[in-house]
């Protein structure tokens, strides 16, 4: 079992609000280390949908998932956290210094923490029907790593949130055909996202048919149809497809952090208007937290990330100030200008 230094802070999760976390330790001066129990950091940009533009983020007009995870790593790392991956938290020991959490590899004692690990463990929602499981990976998946890898191929895309509709736009200019279904008449999706989806279907790059599900997937080796059938009438068209993504979420899953005692509400971690949880020294921020008016952004989580951080700094150290003042008047970019300009 591993056995780490102390760090002042300790963020669980590295996905935009856990770097942006980091990111602001380190502008306070803070030492810093992130846990994570996926293989890279940058969270679901990273890990669900790396080719998707975000659109919601102040500064860019778009950028593509993988870019701003990559633009978040090189600020969040700047100053040196230290980087702990594939490693799940399991426990939350609470020493006369702080705490001790414990991982499947290690101990890692710290003053304080910060949680920012989004909705939890990432567990898909599947689609319950003949041939799902067995051929997943072999034509069916659960989300968009690669949209290269549907150049030229029958696609159906199943789901009516952002996700569904997004891929959809994403996708029809590479795909032979596309047909995109969905359980009932009414989306969860942007109001904009749903204009261009309804442009599309109009121009006949995208089949759109609702009040359908899937009844059986088809294939040996690899996906090579699907039967669906409309739910009214229980009628059953069979379509030929190389691919079936199930666009259709995931299940909120706290795992162990669900048992340390926290204030939890419907899967999530209850904090007061200082991202401060119920265990003095633990703070939340992202969408793992709740509070009356909570918002689930990024750019929300960014904010969230700044207070959690500015907060903890004041806890480990009372005598500190709680805001640190405009990033341009901080000594540490001052030096950095400075040595920039002698470059």
């Amino acid at each position: 079992m591993y056995e780490a230094d102390t760090k002042d802070i300790t963020i669980i999760g590295g996905g935009p609000t856990g770097l942006f976390a980091a990111f602001y330790a380190g502008l306070r001066g803070v030492s810093a280390r992130i846990i994570d129990s996926l293989p890279e950091l940058g969270g679901q940009l990273s890990a669900l949908y790396p080719e998707k533009y975000i659109y919601d983020v102040g500064g860019f007009p778009q950028i593509l998932a993988r870019d701003l995870a990559s633009n978040l790593i090189e600020q969040g790392l700047q100053f040196g956290a230290d980087v702990r991956l594939e490693e799940q938290v399991q426990e939350l020991i609470r020493t006369d210094d702080g705490f001790i959490l414990t991982t499947n590899r290690g101990r890692y004692p710290t003053r304080a923490v910060v949680i920012a690990a989004g909705k939890g463990a990432f567990a898909p929602r599947m689609l319950e029907c003949p041939g799902y499981e067995r051929l997943l990976g072999r034509g069916v998946a659960y989300h968009v790593k690669d949209p290269a890898a549907y150049e030229g191929k029958r696609v159906l895309l199943v789901g009516g949130g952002d996700s569904a509709v997004d891929w959809a736009l994403n996708l029809k200019d590479r795909t032979e055909r596309l047909v995109l279904i969905h359980r009932r008449e009414g989306f969860r999706a942007h109001a904009h996202s749903m204009a261009q989806l309804k442009a599309a279907v109009e121009a006949g790059e995208v089949e759109l048919l609702t009040h359908r599900e899937v009844r059986e997937i088809h294939g040996e080796d690899s996906v090579c149809a699907v039967t669906i059938f409309d739910n009214r009438t229980d009628e059953d068209e069979t379509l030929e497809v190389d691919a079936v993504v199930a666009l259709i979420g995931f299940r909120p899953d706290l795992g162990p952090i669900a048992k340390w005692g926290l204030e939890l509400e419907r899967n999530s971690i209850r904090v007061s208007s200082t991202m401060a949880t119920n265990i003095p020294g633990v703070f939340a921020a992202g969408d793992i937290v709740t509070y009356e008016g909570k918002l689930e952004l990024i750019a929300t989580g960014f904010s969230e990330a700044a207070i959690a951080v500015n907060y903890a700094v004041h806890h480990i150290d009372p005598k500190a100030r709680v805001s640190p003042g405009h990033s341009t008047n901080l000594k540490v970019f001052k030096e950095r200008e400075a040595t920039a300009g002698v470059e």
